[in-house]
């Protein structure tokens, strides 16, 4: 989409799954494609309507939590477009764990008991609840994987001042807290999260998309506790199902190894999904949108007229 040019547009940024258009100093255009990661890897090909999916979630959770902390959404003028308030993102990814899973069970597994600082009690299983929700930071890196940061690492190094990290945790927590409460209501457990914020002067907000599946891990609160005990697998809502695929496949992102072959059924497959993901962590039915550039170009020039 970066064929689309906007008045007073100053700098346009292609990201991995999203594209964004800079207007002016304080404005930007975030238009989710239909492009989709995995292992920092972009996929041969689109699923349709995932960018329609992922931002409308978005929305609907930035939203809900207004109440928590400011944050960067101005208008969802077109069903994969976000206009937003440009701010200075802070290089940290604020990861919010409820439950020892993904990179925390990993780390766990191999014997460690401290993650970017974060104490792990003894004796847990994959999946366990944490005591309370932890909080493992890790930085954004320009290219590459982020890398694992503690708190006095991050205020050593000037990422942020120990003020703001106060209150980069007490919004996380509180944004972590609201989102397991939004997905008790749909039958879910929020198992971990991350969440980006900025500053505009000296006033820190919520930026980029937030409890979506792609930036999110869901379990089924249903049969949580008999699988637990049991040691059977957790069933997952998050975009897992697409990682493990090519790692059953022998594709992990590494140098030498080929994305295998995503045929139309795996497309369609995929797809289904990430709908099934939305009307089950929104609790209502999607409503399948597709425009034109041309129609989604003419929303946002309306739109930012406004602004």
């Amino acid at each position: 989409m970066n064929s689309l040019h906007f008045p007073g547009q100053t700098g346009f940024y292609k990201g991995k799954v999203r594209d964004v258009y800079y207007i002016g100093s304080e404005t930007l255009v975030m238009i989710a494609s239909n492009r989709i990661s995995a292992f920092d890897v972009i996929l041969p090909r689109p699923i349709p309507f995932k960018g329609q999916v992922l931002n409308q979630i978005a929305a609907h959770m930035l939203k809900a939590t207004t109440d928590i902390c400011p944050n960067w959404l101005l208008s969802t003028p077109a069903p994969n477009v976000s206009i937003g308030k440009t701010c200075q993102p802070f290089k940290i990814e604020m990861v919010v764990r409820g439950n020892l899973v993904g990179h925390a069970w990993r780390t766990y597994s191999s014997g460690l008991r401290t993650l970017c600082g974060a104490t792990l009690a003894e004796g847990l299983k994959e999946n366990d609840f944490f005591p309370t929700p932890i909080i493992t930071p890790s930085t954004k890196a320009e290219a590459g994987h982020d890398e694992d940061i503690a708190p006095d690492q991050i205020i050593a190094q000037g990422l942020c001042t120990a003020s703001e990290w106060e209150t980069l945790s007490k919004y996380a927590l509180a944004l972590f807290a609201r989102g397991k409460e939004l997905a008790a209501k749909q039958g879910l457990i929020l198992a971990d999260t991350k969440y980006e914020f900025g500053k505009i002067g000296d006033t820190i907000y919520l930026m980029d998309e937030v409890h979506t599946p792609d930036s999110s891990r869901y379990f089924y609160a249903e049969g949580f506790e008999e699988r637990q005990a049991s040691g059977e697998r957790q069933k997952q809502l998050s975009k897992e199902f697409v990682r493990e695929w090519l790692i059953a496949n022998n594709f992990m992102g590494k140098e030498g190894q080929v994305v295998p072959e995503m045929t139309d059924e795996w497309v369609d497959t995929i797809s289904k999904r990430y709908i099934e993901l939305y009307e089950k962590v929104i609790g209502a039915p999607f409503q399948a949108k597709a425009l034109t550039d041309q129609e989604t170009e003419a929303c946002i020039v309306e739109a930012l007229k406004k602004i």
